[in-house]
């Protein structure tokens, strides 16, 4: 199974004033990812940094110290995406993940 996280706050972030909150970002994505994967959608998980329930998280520490910027997209733990995401590069880590997966499971 494929798992694309997004991660960020509820505020958006200084510089993110224009785009959508991480949440926004995670159903958008969502949506995307159903429409290009309907067979085999990946799963989309909002992770919010301020929730310390996501303290056992390394990457929200991470995001939470400011050594990325949100929304943070990752798929399978690899960061694809700081800030405003572009789905072509997503599609493309979905894309070489599914490729690795076949891979592996044809051997």
């Amino acid at each position: 199974m494929i798992v694309i996280k997004v991660y960020g706050a509820e505020k958006k972030c200084p510089s993110c004033v224009n785009l959508p909150s991480s949440r926004e970002t995670a159903e958008w994505l969502e949506a995307a990812i159903q429409r290009k994967y309907p067979e085999d959608t990946p799963e989309v998980e909002h992770i919010d940094i301020e929730d310390r329930s996501s303290g056992e998280d390394p990457v929200a520490e991470k995001v939470r110290q400011e050594e990325y910027f949100y929304p943070l997209v990752t798929v399978n733990g690899t960061v694809v995406a700081e800030g405003n995401p572009r789905l072509k590069v997503i599609y493309k880590e979905i894309d070489k993940t599914k490729e690795y997966r076949s891979d592996t499971t044809a051997k």
